[in-house]
């Protein structure tokens, strides 16, 4: 070829191939099958968690300005779960939940009150020592009860009368001391034997009742006890016998403090 003849320039163009193993297409489809899976393995787990966690994802979701940053990384109590450092605040508890926290702390209260009472009859020695076995404490269904019962040679109050004897007055002035410390109301009940009065007709054991619990709660009131905690005096007259087989027993002769529990009448 002389150097006066054109030169021709061959060009070979290659074409570009989308498909084959060469594309990155099965890499987006792929990443969308991982990302399913995942949603699914998701709404499993939860569908398998408890009824709080559930709440609390369900929040988060509605509003994840409710959760705060820096503390627990999760809403499980155990501390592994989907909202690294994140935590939902707890839902309030519910009425029937709220109910049982008070009986609980009530009926602690109760039980509490109990004890310091008997420890105080303990303690106090000599000056209650002839009414020992004449109380009775003990937390029922109602409340707390404590029954101040009489005894032949150990009278509560002058025969026939609601005027107290000693040591009735200062057991019932240390009761004060602790029945005080409750937001429990109070009744104060009065009960005799079925000894009949015969030289009064206008005053019975009704009356005799009721004005021995009444002068119990007098005494209370005047040591101390909040006006109102006593919202009930009853006289029983012998229509509640602690010992029915012998009405004429002289713990039939009593007068009982029932600290209610909330709700009870």
């Amino acid at each position: 070829m002389s150097g006066d003849e054109p030169r021709t320039r061959i060009i070979v163009r290659k074409g570009r191939h989308g498909g084959g193993h060469h594309g990155g297409a099965w890499k987006v489809a792929y990443a969308d099958f991982v990302t399913t899976m995942m949603a699914l393995f998701i709404v499993l787990w939860i569908v398998g968690q408890s009824e709080s966690v559930k709440q609390a994802i369900a929040a988060y979701f509605k509003n994840p300005g409710v959760f705060k940053e820096g503390q627990a990384p999760s809403v499980l109590p155990s501390g592994s779960g989907l909202l690294p450092g994140e935590i939902v605040e707890a839902p309030p508890p519910t009425k029937a939940e709220a109910d049982e926290g008070d009986k609980i702390q009530e009926e602690k209260k109760l039980q509490e009150a109990a004890g310091r009472i008997k420890e105080m009859i303990e303690k106090k020695g000599g000056a209650f020592e002839s009414l020992k076995e004449q109380i009775r404490i003990e937390v029922t269904p109602e409340g707390l009860r404590i029954e101040l019962l009489e005894r032949d040679k150990s009278p509560l109050f002058r025969v026939g009368s609601a005027t107290p004897i000693h040591p009735l007055k200062p057991l019932l002035e240390g009761l004060q001391g602790v029945l005080g410390t409750l937001q429990n109301h109070i009744t104060v009940e009065g009960h005799t034997d079925a000894r009949q009065y015969s030289d009064r007709w206008n005053y019975s054991n009704w009356e005799l009742s009721a004005d021995r619990a009444n002068s119990a709660r007098r005494v209370m009131e005047n040591a101390g006890l909040q006006a109102g905690r006593i919202d009930r005096v009853v006289g029983f007259a012998d229509r509640m016998l602690l010992v029915p087989e012998d009405p004429m027993h002289p713990n039939n002769r009593r007068i009982t403090l029932l600290v209610r529990r909330h709700g009870q009448r």
